[in-house]
């Protein structure tokens, strides 16, 4: 990818994430040049949020206490600091969640969660690591506090809400 070729695919974004300031439902009605399809521009704006989540998950982590407790909740305010730093992009993506073309990405955003809160390990099974952070990703979209969890087992209600299968 070119200098050109990068600037037009972010005044791209720019555009679209204006879009959807206004209205998240409407702003992929059409997909603007450099992008090629939906599903492109999809992974893009996905990936231009896990850019700035990523960046607040750091710094609320490095300035966390070393609990898993603090993770917790050190990931549960970046997220919201996220989330409020780019509305209409959290929207945007809250409301085409369900695209297939986000699936991976998705997976990949619900792994990132959990394993920096502490609520799984590397070690675990990909498949319960994205569980874990999908129950934690419905939780943080719902804006519910968190839930109680024993001192003994920081993670044990987190763990509770999530379906077996």
């Amino acid at each position: 990818m070119s200098w050109t070729d990068h600037y037009q695919r972010q005044a791209a974004i720019r555009t679209v994430l204006d879009d959807a300031h206004r209205d998240p439902a409407s702003a992929l009605t059409t997909v603007p040049t450099p992008f090629t399809d939906r599903a492109q521009l999809l992974r893009a704006l996905h990936y231009k949020w896990s850019q700035v989540l990523t960046g607040h998950l750091e710094a609320a982590v490095a300035d966390s206490a070393s609990t898993e407790d603090g993770h917790v909740q050190a990931v549960t305010a970046a997220h919201q600091r996220a989330a409020a730093t780019c509305p209409a992009l959290r929207a945007l993506l809250d409301h085409h969640r369900d695209d297939p073309a986000l699936r991976e990405c998705l997976q990949r955003e619900q792994q990132l969660l959990a394993l920096t809160a502490g609520l799984a390990e590397p070690d675990e099974p990909t498949p319960e690591i994205t569980r874990v952070g999908s129950a934690l990703q419905q939780l943080l979209r719902s804006g519910r506090p968190e839930p109680e969890r024993p001192r003994t087992r920081p993670f044990g209600q987190l763990r509770k809400l999530i379906p077996s299968r």
